[in-house]
């Protein structure tokens, strides 16, 4: 094949080179002996490939709406509910000041050493530009870029290009003649002065300054500003912390510059040029803000955001309006701290001492192994003994280590149950030591803090808070065969104990019980629709001691669905976003309530866990803290006192804290200071004594109780309805009328997030709702409504109606044309109660058939639970 081929091949090329010699002959002959013409229409096509070329590059240059857009270019800015500035977020460490409050001597030291013609030209020097054309050429190499070219270079790097070459200069000068069409000299040195970097991440003149000098921009000396202009020329070369003499004869070549230019005497650059740098350095870092956890995270979502709807939020001027309150922020932060301090003396008095942490070598050798130091020494092939000693050996290293385990770290959140909004935020007791954010990343086992599903779901089923269980050795075999032993503090009393009493003494034993009547999967099930939605619940007997980890963010958001009786609320943390000139670009309401447990059966919940701060574990909030409002909550403590957690439930607002260290195979290994009631409690009691002494948090609010209607009530208003229909009056006048529709108090306003709901089966209990295994849900923006996990309830199985005040109906959580439950109450159109519609049937004749049999005189079935409101 390929002999086939070759003669084929050498046939073509012989035939083509035949055919072109001609005209290759005579190019070669004009080319020899060239004509006036031809070299005149070589000497003219030489520009205008040159102008074409240009031509085709300025496409591929910044435009003019760009330049505008940089010259104005403004960071997010993050707002508190109250108005205050709560984070910036800026690309780098840079604080733009304007070019009246920058020295002078700076203006003076720069435009004497970079662009000495910066006011007569119009973006290019030529004089300059030829000059270091003719300098290059000749090997002496100089830059003929002035402070406008350097100024496009800055602003816009990928565009230009870094390469030294011809298109990039022809890139950068197209660049510089647009900015001088856009932007006056004196915002062309501002914008200059404000972009430059000057090393160690500081940007601009004004953080150079406090980063070199430790003074503002405004400030600066004739030197100092030699000095950073200096800097211009190679940052790394001059700089004047690592290469102090490469600097101070750059300063001198500036301060030189300026007498050249009259911009300074002779006889003061002959004093100042024997000065010595002066120099007092501090590396700037942003201020963490008084809500840097939160801010971390809302930057995470409002980056997916602005990237959505085509927005950067570096430079668009962004205003995001958040739910943060910033003096709740700051009771929040200043309790944590406090507490913090109190518990870290503490472990300093077990671990601080000299060679504690080395006393206890189990442990910290399990940290050592896990250092890069020690797998460095593997990788060279020491055995662990070896590997060990070496790591060891390393005093400083050890002690680092100690340290960093041996912190105490503590979190706290605090959101409103009536919509959802976080009010407070703080991810660890201090974020420039620990970023780490244990509100939402940290995922710890919560206790007790857990057992209030178990009761929950007790209740649900038609518990009573006086139904009994026998205070004995529990034994439950697991699915493996192994056996499973909850104790309690103290020995088996072989007394029958209230679930009231269980609740709020925290007993291991009755709750196990009590779970495996009720059954894990139910209880798996409830906490997921309560709220915790993102951690893993393994269906397990120990699931009622809090063995599956958490987030605290999960667990204050399930309590705050049973603060708002059982009506669940994504948690949200923003409410609007504007453009820089206020215009509104996004609003976010609160998502529709998912009544999870029914209104009944959280009440119960709520008012038997007023016990456990009134007598039980958590009585230190009365105690101690003398908070006497309607408050509810839970303490919880994990094994060998790792964790230790509170959360405290009041009408408008439901805060937790959890308290340990960042390993949990450190603890405070004291029994004592270990339990949630005395590490996490006076956290939340310091700041719920705050708040409700400032009057932010109202002392006086109460839990909306669910009405109870007795068989006075009813005969009084059955008669009150005949009285009417019969005269046209009323028998009593003081008798409470009918209360006029309101409107719901979470309905989402103009323009609203989408609600997205599935629809139940009518007359389907949230039980029997819940009973679908929930899917994996990813959670959205924070704000937009949420797919429900659970379907609505065809109707409330306690005695409130839609039109109670506060009633799930009225949050939203149920549809207007919900059918009755089995017990007669609620769900009715109108917002009337079943006793009610009974009135209008008799009295208008619009029974169906024969009378409508009168409810019973609580309202409710005889087998809905009982209410414990007290």
């Amino acid at each position: 094949m390929k002999r086939s081929i070759a003669p084929f091949v050498r046939h073509v090329v012989a035939t083509t080179g035949a055919f072109l010699k001609p005209y290759a002959s005579r190019a070669l002959e004009r080319v020899r002996h060239p004509t006036r013409r031809g070299i005149a229409w070589t000497i003219a096509a030489v520009p205008a490939l040159i102008v074409l070329y240009v031509l085709l590059l300025i496409p591929f240059t910044p435009g003019i709406g760009d330049i505008r857009k940089a010259k104005v270019e403004q960071p997010a800015q993050v707002l508190s509910a109250d108005g205050k500035l709560l984070a910036t977020f800026k690309p780098s460490n840079r604080e733009w000041v304007k070019l009246s409050d920058i020295s002078p001597h700076v203006i003076d030291a720069l435009i004497s050493t970079e662009d000495h013609r910066f006011y007569e030209h119009h973006g290019i020097d030529w004089k300059r530009t030829a000059s270091a054309a003719l300098h290059t050429f000749s090997g002496d190499r100089q830059g003929g870029s002035t402070i406008t070219q350097q100024l496009a270079r800055n602003l816009y790097p990928d565009e230009i290009g870094r390469a030294p070459t011809l298109t990039r200069k022809i890139k950068e000068a197209i660049t510089a003649f647009k900015i001088e069409a856009v932007y006056t000299k004196s915002e062309i040195l501002e914008t200059y002065l404000n972009t430059v970097p000057f090393l160690y991440n500081a940007y601009g003149i004004e953080m150079a300054a406090r980063t070199y000098f430790d003074k503002s921009a405004h400030d600066l000396t004739v030197i100092e500003s030699a000095t950073l202009i200096g800097m211009l020329k190679g940052n790394s070369y001059y700089n004047p912390v690592i290469n102090p003499d490469r600097a101070l004869q750059r300063r001198n070549i500036v301060l030189a510059q300026m007498v050249k230019y009259q911009r300074l005497t002779p006889a003061a650059y002959q004093a100042l040029q024997r000065r010595p740098l002066g120099v007092d350095f501090e590396r700037q870092t942003e201020p963490p803000g008084p809500a840097p956890h939160f801010a971390q995270q809302l930057r995470k979502w409002l980056i997916a955001w602005a990237d959505a709807h085509d927005y950067n939020i570096y430079s668009d001027g962004l205003v995001v309006r958040t739910t943060i309150d910033s003096r709740l922020q700051t009771m929040a932060t200043q309790a944590l701290a406090w507490q913090g301090n109190q518990l870290q003396s503490i472990a300093n008095s077990v671990w601080g001492t000299r060679n504690a942490c080395a006393a206890h070598k189990d442990v910290f050798n399990a940290f050592v192994r896990e250092t890069p130091q020690y797998q460095a020494a593997k990788q060279s092939g020491l055995a662990d003994d070896g590997a060990l000693k070496q790591v060891e050996s390393d005093r400083s290293l050890m002690q680092a280590l100690c340290d960093d385990k041996t912190r105490v770290q503590a979190a706290f959140v605090a959101i409103d149950p009536r919509n959802g909004e976080i009010k407070a935020w703080v991810g660890s007791r201090d974020f420039s030591d620990d970023q780490y954010d244990h509100v939402q990343q940290a995922r710890r086992q919560p206790g007790s803090t857990f057992k209030p599903f178990v009761y929950g779901a007790a209740f649900e089923n038609g518990a009573k808070p006086d139904d009994t269980f026998v205070d004995q050795p529990v034994e439950i075999t697991l699915a493996g065969g192994e056996i499973w032993k909850p104790t309690d503090d103290t020995p088996p009393s072989g007394r029958p104990v209230t679930l009231r009493d269980a609740l709020a003494y925290s007993k291991n034993r009755i709750t196990a019980q009590l779970m495996e009547q009720v059954g894990p999967s139910k209880v798996a099930r409830l906490a997921y629709a309560m709220g915790v939605r993102d951690s893993r619940l393994d269906a397990v007997p120990s699931l009622a001691l809090g063995t599956s980890p958490v987030t605290l963010k999960e667990m204050v958001s399930a309590y705050s669905t049973i603060a708002d009786r059982g009506a669940y609320i994504p948690p949200m943390f923003v409410t609007q976003i504007e453009d820089r000139t206020g215009n509104v670009l996004a609003q976010f309401r609160p998502a529709r309530a998912e009544q999870t447990l029914p209104p009944a059966a959280a009440q119960t919940l709520l008012d038997v866990m007023r016990d456990v701060v009134d007598r039980g574990t958590g009585s230190a909030i009365r105690t101690r803290f003398g908070i006497r409002g309607d408050v509810a909550g839970k303490t919880g403590t994990t094994q060998d006192d790792a964790d230790g957690w509170f959360i405290l439930m009041h009408p408008q607002l439901v805060a937790g804290a959890w308290v340990g260290f960042n390993d949990s195979r450190i603890t405070l290994r004291s029994d004592y200071w270990g339990q949630g009631a005395h590490s996490a409690l006076p956290i939340v009691g310091d700041f719920f004594q705050r708040a409700l002494r400032s009057r932010l948090v109202d002392p006086r609010a109460k839990f909306v109780e669910e009405k109870q209607t007795g068989v006075f009530d009813a005969l009084r208003a059955t008669f009150a309805g005949w009285w009417g229909h019969l005269f046209g009056g009323t028998a009593d006048k003081s008798a409470p009328q009918k209360e006029a529709p309101r409107a719901p108090r979470r309905a989402p306003a103009a323009p609203a997030a989408p609600t997205v709901a599935a629809a139940a089966a009518p007359g389907a209990s949230s039980a029997e709702a819940r009973d679908v295994e929930p899917p994996q849900i990813v959670t959205p923006p924070h704000g937009a409504s949420m797919p429900p996990l659970l379907s609505p309830p065809g109707g409330a199985s306690s005695a409130q109606g839609a039109a109670s005040a506060g009633g799930a109906a009225a949050a939203g959580s149920l549809p207007a044309s919900a059918p009755a439950s089995a017990s007669g109450v609620g769900g009715a159109a109108g917002g009337q109660s079943s006793l009610d519609q009974w009135i209008n049937q008799q009295m208008n004749g619009t029974g169906a058939g024969s009378a409508a049999p009168l409810p019973s005189p609580s309202g409710a079935s005889s087998g809905a639970s009982r209410n414990g409101s007290r």
